[in-house]
């Protein structure tokens, strides 16, 4: 029987409450076919463990973790401590520890959710955006200097190596030409940032070339927001920096119906390293403790973490349980015009999955 090794970090807000529904889910998927297993262990980290030691996660933590097959995180932000101290000791830090360099995003109007856009359709909104994960405006370079003073000085300073910038372009041509439609666009800000983003432009011109049987086309990134909203059913594949691919997802996700249903994987293609999967909702403590957490994006994302790890039938399983749950209407999370708590969704799915009744059974998570 085959085993994966996960590590489950909750982190932080409804990061928590999403994650430890996905481990139930995970754990349903594995005992009902039989033919794997996952050993899951689940680590304290995040806001609290920063409030007791000062650190937001072990500092051993990136050692304990090459040891997993795959990491199921969760969200990190906490109102009691800078996002900057919250993002870079935990989510930052393991995806540039472990070069996970090509993030995925993918975007898609399911079955029975309604877009902001009027009459949108699946075939209109069906893409996957990839994000420089590891260097560009997040590379961390910069400082601040004569701190307090009038004269004070902030640098973020944009980093683009040339081997980075090439194999996430490849990364994501590559991605296109296995998709049905075959098209990328291409997305910079070349106009007026006239350097890196210039230096991303001749990468491209050298690597477009060898993808002949790929629609190419580029856009400005202020353009390819307006493109989303307005032409969306001709874009495929995108493929742009670290920020400006943050922006431009978070856009595609609420185009997709709710930021509670995407997903994400920060993948280390050559698997020196786990890759790590998580939804892209954030903490959102507004609603911590409530019970109405939109878990979709979490198993949505398990089902891209199952993928990776070669477990293509449970992966496609979960993701059609989450497409009848989305078609068939009757329970949702609020966020989806419903009035499902976290719980009966995740009873929900496990249901279509094995066609028992969890509601009344006792999942607790033990780690």
């Amino acid at each position: 029987m085959r085993t994966h090794k996960i590590a489950a970090i909750p982190g932080d807000g409804i990061g928590i409450e999403v994650i430890n529904e996905g481990i139930r889910v995970l754990q349903v998927l594995a005992d009902r076919l039989g033919d794997f297993q996952i050993e899951l262990t689940s680590f304290p980290w995040g806001s609290d463990y920063y409030m007791e030691t000062g650190d937001m996660m072990a500092t051993d933590g990136l050692e304990e973790l090459k040891k997993f097959d795959a990491i199921y995180f969760g969200s990190a932000g906490d109102p009691r401590i800078p996002d900057h101290i919250s993002l870079w000791g935990l989510r930052l830090a393991i995806c540039q520890s472990f070069d996970q360099y090509a993030n995925v995003r993918p975007a898609r109007l399911l079955p029975g959710i309604s877009s902001p856009l009027k009459d949108a359709s699946s075939h209109d909104i069906d893409w996957v955006i990839v994000r420089e994960n590891t260097e560009g405006e997040y590379a961390g370079a910069g400082g601040r200097v004569h701190t307090g003073h009038p004269e004070e000085v902030g640098l973020d300073v944009s980093v683009f190596t040339r081997s980075g910038v090439e194999r996430v372009q490849r990364f994501a041509l590559d991605l296109a030409r296995s998709r049905k439609r075959k098209r990328l666009t291409f997305v910079t800000k070349s106009n007026a940032q006239r350097h890196g983003m210039v230096m991303w432009d001749d990468v491209f011109d050298k690597l477009g070339s060898e993808y002949g049987d790929i629609e190419i086309d580029r856009m400005l990134v202020d353009a390819m927001t307006t493109r989303m909203v307005l032409d969306p059913r001709s874009i495929d594949v995108v493929v742009a920096t670290n920020l400006h691919a943050d922006i431009l997802s978070d856009l595609a996700a609420a185009l997709s119906g709710s930021m509670g249903i995407a997903p994400t994987a920060n993948l280390n293609p050559s698997r020196n390293f786990p890759s790590m999967f998580e939804p892209i909702h954030g903490s959102a403590f507004d609603i911590m403790g409530k019970g109405i957490a939109n878990p979709i994006g979490a198993f949505w994302s398990a089902s891209m973490m199952l993928d990776h790890l070669g477990e293509k039938k449970a992966a496609a399983e979960l993701m059609l349980a989450l497409e009848k749950l989305t078609d068939d209407g009757r329970v949702m999370p609020q966020d989806l015009n419903g009035k499902a708590s976290t719980r009966e969704v995740t009873d929900r799915v496990l249901e279509l999955i094995t066609g028992q009744n969890f509601s009344e059974i006792d999942y607790s998570v033990t780690t």
